[in-house]
């Protein structure tokens, strides 16, 4: 039975409600209704423009209308009397087919039918940085090996529990939260659930997070690469299957030397083969292409992938498996849209499990030190052009993932690699002056 956001209002003390919607390019907007309006809003969804997001709509298009979804609803734990509800949009008396809440719901309808519960965890990483953009927020956050440190951690105490005490109010089950790679740069993980489960919560969590962040003065940045010397951030995925009633693993196999089973060969198989056009949706940005193919950082390594491989539990292919039952995709990073990131994933998955594709072969190998032994392997994009040109030309995975929203990403896309080509730079300047 649908929650009565009226009477959740009422139950929580919430006056407003942030009906929320992510578009194309993981940008989230929104509207702020009061309590007092929400059940015309739970019925008939808030009116948008969809030509002024990150959507392939005209101005002369008709509204669209999100309509909450009220199971998605949580109470902001730094302002209580606000509540955010994920919504999925509407034009006219049809789903908004491009929109990428929607876009997942179809995959995991897709998955369902094939049988398979599809449940996922992300591992979001962020800088925290001054406000205006320019530096880290730690001064003395300088070591060349920073990852896990301590001091630096407790230096930004205040904003990591914080949030990381809004998680545990929410049931999310956070476990962990650490300093990463980079100066200035943190971990924060929750417990995996359902795909939809996990991409609301992570679209919130970017949130609160960046709220958080400007609350203590501060700016939280999910950017892939904001600086050149230090390791950028992903957005490791990890991808299990589970029998309709959440009950069984399907990915776990006890007798097999990595813990998987054969239905999840074939999945790691599709998003293997699928990979190069994958990076168009996990890696969505010009700068997303200076971490996969970044030089070797201050701390002695990228942590990214930048060759289509897998291994057992070993960082630097781009999927491990770390366990039994699961493995982890560790091409996302940090501007992925939550939505899409979960989308494309098991549209690539299911294309696998379908034809039964095969992984190819496990390399335990260092791929920074000993690339030259896997020379068969696909590279991934140099730079997002090639991954839309490659996702352009993966007519199985635009189909998987729908027409309408293909068409309209891509077209999106190339108009932001168009915007970025035209743009002169520093660089530029610098090399060509004297030509």
């Amino acid at each position: 039975m649908t929650q009565n956001l009226a009477d959740f209002a009422a139950d929580k003390g919430v006056r407003y409600f942030l009906i929320s919607y992510t578009d194309l390019f993981g940008t989230q907007r929104a509207k702020l209704a009061p309590a007092a309006a929400i059940g015309d809003m739970q019925k008939d969804g808030a009116g948008f423009a969809g030509f002024a997001s990150w959507l392939d709509m005209t101005p002369a298009d008709a509204d669209l209308f999100a309509v909450p979804d009220a199971s998605s609803a949580i109470v902001l734990p730094w302002k209580r009397e606000v509540a955010w509800l994920a919504a999925d949009c509407r034009l006219g008396d049809s789903a908004l087919t491009q929109q990428p809440r929607i876009v997942l719901k179809s995959q995991i309808a897709r998955a369902e039918a094939a049988g398979l519960r599809i449940r996922t965890g992300v591992e979001a990483e962020f800088f925290l940085i001054d406000a205006d953009g320019e530096n880290i927020s730690d001064p003395r956050d300088i070591a060349a090996k920073p990852c896990y440190d301590q001091q630096a951690l407790m230096r930004r105490y205040d904003i990591i529990t914080e949030i990381c005490d809004a998680m545990l109010e929410l049931g999310w089950g956070p476990y962990q939260n650490d300093h990463e790679d980079a100066n200035g740069q943190f971990e924060m993980n929750w417990t995996f659930d359902d795909a939809l489960v996990t991409a609301d919560r992570h679209s919130f969590f970017k949130f609160m997070a960046r709220s958080i962040a400007e609350k203590h003065g501060l700016r939280a940045t999910f950017m892939p690469k904001p600086f050149a010397r230090l390791t950028g951030s992903g957005c490791h995925t990890h991808v299990s299957g589970w029998s309709l009633d959440g009950k069984t693993n399907l990915f776990a196999d006890a007798d097999d030397p990595n813990g998987l089973s054969e239905i999840a060969y074939h999945f790691l198989g599709g998003v293997m083969a699928h990979a190069p056009a994958l990076a168009a949706i996990t890696n969505p940005t010009v700068n997303s292409y200076k971490r996969i193919n970044a030089p070797r950082t201050v701390s002695g390594a990228t942590w990214s992938p930048n060759t289509v491989t897998w291994a057992g539990n070993n960082r630097t292919h781009m999927a491990r498996i770390p366990a039994p039952g699961r493995f982890e995709l560790r091409l996302p990073d940090g501007a992925a849209n939550p939505y899409l990131l979960q989308a494309a994933l098991i549209a690539a998955g299911l294309d696998g499990v379908s034809t039964r594709a095969e992984p190819g072969d496990r390399f335990d190998i260092d791929m920074y030190a000993e690339a030259h032994r896997a020379k068969e392997a696909k590279r991934l994009p140099l730079n997002l052009l090639d991954a839309l040109r490659a996702f352009d030309a993966d007519a199985t995975l635009k189909s998987a993932l729908g027409d309408s929203f293909s068409a309209a990403y891509l077209k999106l896309r190339m108009d932001e690699w168009h915007g970025y080509c035209a743009h002169f730079t520093q660089w530029e300047r610098m090399t060509t002056l004297d030509v």
